[in-house]
């Protein structure tokens, strides 16, 4: 059992990850941009056995409300146990390159924005000595592909400022978890044909579940993903750069 703030509470990872810890009579304050889902997602919860559930409608890019919103789950909880950042859009690359003000705008919602977020949850759970901090990255942080590097990016911004946060706030009981999943057949990735390495969201949320009760460093879901992962950052540039990826 444990008290949860979600960020991005919304979307179907999240979603299928809160059902499981509803189930084992955990607490949440659920944080997103439309008011309406987050009540249904609420709703769904108490049903499948959540102690307590509270939202709060927050716009990842509105840097203003990231604080508040983590101590109105604190009072709002009688505590907190835990911190699950889920949220992210997926750029338009061909975009991203014509325009600057696109890729910057995708780089404050999947990298600053997360930051901030980090950075107020670290700080409140440092004070106290212990919680679990949790983001789901993106194996395509681990390197730049031609295909989606301004997402990439972001990803990859984030994962090595969790691992600063990791290496920081090791001494004082706080965990930072760093999910990185594969291709997940979610909306945001309707348009995409599927393949055998793409995952349902209900398939993933068994082992972020696991990740944060075991209070894992990184992970990468589906588990196949870490072999393949390996095998990629590995390969020399004067190799990667002539592929299509």
């Amino acid at each position: 059992m444990q008290r949860l703030l979600i960020f991005g509470a919304t979307s179907a990872l999240a979603e299928a990850t809160a059902r499981l810890f509803a189930e084992d009579g955990s607490s949440f304050l659920l944080a997103g941009r439309d008011g309406d889902k987050l009540d249904a997602v609420a709703a769904d919860l108490r049903v499948r056995g959540a102690a307590q559930v509270a939202s709060a409608a927050v716009d990842a890019l509105d840097f203003d409300r990231h604080q508040p919103v983590v101590e109105e789950a604190f009072a709002a909880l009688g505590g907190l146990d835990t911190v699950l950042i889920a949220y992210g859009t997926l750029p338009d690359q061909k975009a991203c390159e014509q325009s600057f003000d696109a890729a910057r705008r995708e780089l404050e919602i999947n990298a600053l924005a997360v930051m901030s977020l980090l950075t107020h949850a670290a700080n409140r759970f440092e004070h106290q000595g212990f919680g679990i901090i949790a983001v789901l990255g993106s194996v395509a942080g681990d390197r730049g592909r031609q295909s989606n590097y301004v997402y990439g990016t972001a990803k990859g911004a984030v994962s090595l400022f969790m691992q600063g946060l990791r290496n920081r706030l090791h001494p004082c009981g706080v965990r930072v978890l760093t999910i990185k999943p594969g291709f997940v057949d979610t909306p945001m990735t309707a348009a995409f044909a599927k393949g055998l390495l793409w995952a349902r969201p209900q398939q993933l949320a068994e082992g972020i579940y696991q990740a944060i009760v075991k209070k894992k460093d990184i992970v990468y879901l589906p588990c196949f993903w870490s072999p393949i992962m390996q095998v990629i950052r590995a390969m020399p540039e004067s190799i990667f750069k002539r592929l299509r990826l």
